[in-house]
């Protein structure tokens, strides 16, 4: 169980006993933290943000690699966090257990699928907390909370105990309010010693900045002109040769036919129920074919050797996290539609090409918080966990 009564609705009720001490004198002693419900506890189920699938699976028999990477560092696991159900969403919206509260902006969504872990580390009812990302989950909340938030590279963290939704773009990520904390764990998951801050170009995204609302976009170049200058060249780029919507296409595609791969057999027998954006979401993936992933693969391809071509070995790509603040709690399905398309066009680029992204708090636009993201290439994840150290001593 938790230290602290939960006042964010962000742990869940089949794992409130849980409490699994660090290992003593680790790297990480003295700290607490929580794991997404798609992470396996020994011991526990991993519910999936479903209570069908709750129901219909066994108590983990081992943690999942990451969880027993940080115990065996000195970390306390306190809680499992609520998720949006198996994965498929980026609001945070839960209608069986319930949305976790935005604890900066209590009227707008957490944002999603790691809604939980993102709402108890943004209310310091953990010191940081696991999630995973696929397309967005753990970069999106943490822009709509105001925290630190890490995709690593594809593969870089074993995904062994995770419910897998679409494997070529999973990863677990995490979350941390503080810039040393987000890198304290990130060199314990990569076994790595902290690294000097090396690269030296910054790439900004024209195309990316133009999905923003005008507010966010000036926050974001705000924080951005800091980067800069430790970077020490900056460049504006428009990344996609099209439309960003193409690439936004590619990666609904591909990740439509991998889920319904992993996911499809267990819907087909068990007929769960889903919340009305879930359903419509599995719905619209039974329909995506294989035919159509086979046509997007040449077109991946493309689009990793373009980002390749401008991050070279010394580069970063910037851009919003999210087009603006999370969307209101009131919000219609019309306009959150609209807020998912425009989002996924600024979350797909590192999800398509399998690189590191690091979402870092850049202000506020009406009162809610909005990130800068920066993306590495392949292996780059310590300089952009260096980066945003550095960053946050020049204030």
């Amino acid at each position: 169980m938790t230290s602290k009564v939960d006042t964010v609705g962000a742990f869940c009720e089949h794992a409130t006993n849980l409490n699994i001490a660090g290992k003593a004198g680790g790297p990480l002693a003295g700290l607490t933290f929580a794991v997404k419900d798609l992470i396996d506890v020994k011991g526990v189920v991993t519910g999936g943000g479903n209570p069908d699938w709750l129901r219909d699976h066994e108590p983990a028999k081992q943690h999942a690699w990451a969880v027993a990477r940080l115990i065996e560092s000195g970390a306390t696991l306190t809680g499992k966090t609520i998720t949006d159900e198996l994965a498929f969403s980026l609001l945070g919206r839960n209608v069986h257990y319930g949305t976790p509260l935005n604890p900066v902006s209590p009227d707008r969504f957490p944002g999603g699928s790691s809604s939980g872990s993102v709402s108890a580390v943004t209310a310091a009812m953990t010191d940081f907390a696991l999630g995973t990302d696929t397309g967005g989950s753990v970069r999106v909340p943490a822009s709509y909370c105001g925290i630190y938030g890490m995709r690593p590279t594809h593969d870089r963290i074993p995904l062994d105990g995770v419910i897998d939704f679409a494997p070529s773009f999973d990863t677990v990520g995490w979350f941390a309010r503080e810039s040393q904390m987000l890198q304290r764990i990130g060199l314990v998951l990569f076994a790595a010693k902290e690294q000097p801050f090396q690269l030296k170009r910054v790439v900004r995204a024209e195309d990316a900045f133009e999905r923003a609302d005008t507010a966010t976009a000036a926050v974001c170049d705000e924080i951005l002109q800091r980067v800069a200058a430790i970077a020490g060249d900056m460049q504006s780029v428009r990344v996609c040769p099209e439309s960003l919507d193409d690439w936004r296409q590619i990666f609904r595609v591909l990740r439509s036919v991998e889920a319904w791969r992993n996911k499809g057999p267990w819907i087909e027998r068990t007929h769960p129920r889903f919340g009305g954006e879930i359903e419509r979401n599995f719905a619209a993936a039974a329909r995506t074919t294989q035919a159509e992933a086979e046509a997007m693969h040449p077109a991946r391809k493309a689009v990793e050797a373009r980002i390749e071509f401008l991050l070279g070995g010394d580069g970063m790509l910037a851009l919003p996290t999210t087009p603006g603040p999370a969307p209101l709690l009131s919000a219609s399905d019309s306009q959150l539609d609209s807020v998912r398309d425009d989002t996924q066009a600024l979350t797909c680029i590192a999800g398509i090409c399998g690189l590191p992204q690091i979402s870092i708090p850049a202000g506020l636009v009406e009162g809610s918080p909005v990130g800068l993201s920066l993306i590495a290439s392949r292996g780059k994840d310590e300089q952009l966990l260096a980066l945003a150290v550095r960053l946050h001593a020049s204030r």
